[in-house]
């Protein structure tokens, strides 16, 4: 079986259980917005040395597929064996203060770009963000989506700004804004 079956030629494209839907729906951007995420968070991967941040990447690359199961699925309908579990909140939750806990991490707001796998995570963060962003929009046009869903990737959006200053940190980068820009722009 090919993965051209041109069912999509004329715009219309399938959501998990067949029903068809425009290709330019907010629920297919936003379950779109999650696939990127996905390929830039490979991208960081593949670009980072630091084993650890490698492996908790991965395994949220795996959970973004639970992700983007629950947004390509019909209103009202959810697969309970795989679904975003507030667990799974709870965990990325236990990395941000683990990670926050580490002197001079939220010292100052950063320029990306001195460290190439902290500045892939810092794309991957604004991908995040704007599938947040493309959830918010699509349960405000009354379109349900699991709350954990969006807690989630709130939640990870913060993760991933802390693992580019990790990276940083460990590298000896330097990126503070204020170092750069003179600006008084400290988080402090």
């Amino acid at each position: 079986m090919s993965i051209a079956t041109k069912t999509g030629d004329k715009g219309q494209t399938a959501l998990a259980g067949g029903t068809r839907i425009s290709k330019a729906s907010l629920r297919v951007e936003t379950y779109g917005n999650v696939d990127e995420l996905n390929a830039h968070l490979g991208l960081a991967r593949a670009l980072c040395e630091d084993e650890n941040i490698r492996d908790r990447t991965k395994l949220i690359q795996s959970e973004l597929f639970l992700v983007g199961s629950a947004l390509s699925s019909p209103a009202g309908t959810q697969n309970t064996k795989q679904t975003v579990t507030p667990a799974m909140v709870d965990t990325l939750t236990a990395q941000v203060h683990e990670l926050e806990s580490i002197e001079g991490m939220l010292s100052d707001w950063t320029i990306p770009g001195d460290h190439a796998a902290a500045a892939a995570y810092d794309v991957a963060r604004t991908v995040c963000r704007r599938t947040e962003r493309s959830i918010v929009a699509l349960t405000e046009t009354g379109e349900a989506v699991d709350t954990n869903v969006l807690a989630y990737l709130n939640r990870l959006s913060d993760l991933l700004w802390l693992f580019g200053r990790k990276l940083e940190k460990d590298a000896g980068v330097d990126a503070s804004l204020r170092k750069v820009s003179g600006f008084k722009w400290s988080r402090k």
